[in-house]
């Protein structure tokens, strides 16, 4: 097992990633950006070029979102060829395999959701197709001074800032899934976030009578995350059960949860966000879920530490639309709070 895992310690036990979903093919993923930024820009014509371009404070860095709508960069549905091979190899360095894989299966579900709407087919399919994702730079990708870039569409949002070749930056990390699962038979059902549901959903089924009131907030599930959009992380006092009044197979379970969490980033940055994790001790980590507790209820969850805060929410579409956030309490897009 450890030949196949990386060990993250953190205070109160060992998380365990899988290597391969940490697998990168630069030590330093910030310079394997900017190589993969750079030959992305000198693949494009003049006009891509300005169109994907912006200087790094521009306020255009901040204006992220996870809706279908119209966005500013190039999109992957303009580019052909080595501009579009481009494109993916500046995704692929941001992420882990696990990730890359993660963000086709959500951009695939908008062939899915193309052939479930209704209304004029042209309409659907300026709304609706797997291409319809943008990128776009902010500042000049290089291995010294400040830059960032972000790949972003329907249910996806990736942002990072590196500075001197260093990823200074990764959130705001959004995933989502419409439709969550897609049952095909046996052996045949996709679910695009479904470990972050079901580990999520163990936390609370072992929770004891003296527990299960802390954890289980309301029978009403929230209608979405909060700050979807907002520049910085919604922050509230934490609710829920602590780690440390958890049980040990509960503490596991929250172990687990933030390794799924984490599966899609370059290791540099798990072993940055586990850095802070552990540096601020798992015990003041809390759990809190709202909503039914069974499958294809409406319900929502929050896990919260110091450094970070997870919100999930699946009450769309009969609990089968999923969207799924981690953020910096200290501030996304490399800016302090």
């Amino acid at each position: 097992m450890l030949r196949s895992h990386i060990l993250l310690l953190a205070a109160g036990g060992i998380l365990l990633v899988p290597s391969t979903s940490l697998a990168q093919s630069d030590a330093r993923p910030g310079g394997a950006m900017a190589q993969a930024a750079s030959r992305f820009l000198e693949s494009l014509d003049h006009s891509q070029k300005l169109a994907v371009s912006f200087g790094y404070d521009d306020p255009e860095r901040l204006n992220w979102h996870f809706i279908p709508r119209e966005r500013k960069g190039v999109g992957l549905w303009d580019l052909e060829g080595a501009a579009y091979d481009a494109a993916c190899d500046l995704v692929k360095s941001g992420l882990t395999t696990a990730g890359y894989e993660k963000t086709l299966e959500v951009r695939s579900l908008e062939e899915v959701l193309y052939l479930f709407e209704g209304g004029e087919e042209e309409e659907r399919r300026k709304k609706r197709h797997p291409h319809k994702y943008y990128v776009s730079l902010f500042g000049k990708p290089g291995p010294k001074g400040l830059w960032g870039w972000r790949f972003e569409g329907h249910h996806l949002s990736l942002n990072f800032s590196i500075q001197d070749g260093k990823i200074v930056s990764s959130t705001p990390e959004f995933f989502g899934a419409n439709p969550g699962l897609i049952d095909a038979g046996p052996g045949r059902a996709l679910r695009v976030l479904g470990k972050r549901e079901d580990i999520a959903r163990q936390i609370l089924k072992a929770c004891s009578k003296d527990t299960v009131g802390k954890v289980w907030l309301s029978k009403e599930a929230p209608k979405d995350i909060r700050g979807g959009g907002v520049a910085q992380p919604v922050l509230s006092e934490p609710e829920g059960l602590r780690y440390a009044d958890m049980s040990m197979e509960q503490q596991k379970l929250v172990r687990d949860l933030i390794a799924e969490y984490l599966t899609a980033m370059p290791s540099t940055v798990v072993r940055e966000r586990m850095a802070a994790i552990k540096a601020d001790g798992m015990d003041d980590i809390h759990f809190a879920w709202w909503g039914g507790s069974e499958l294809n209820e409406p319900h929502h969850y929050v896990l919260q530490g110091k450094s970070f805060i997870v919100e999930y929410n699946n009450t769309q579409n009969s609990a089968n639309h999923v969207h799924a956030i981690w953020r910096k309490t200290s501030g996304d897009f490399n800016v302090n709070r």
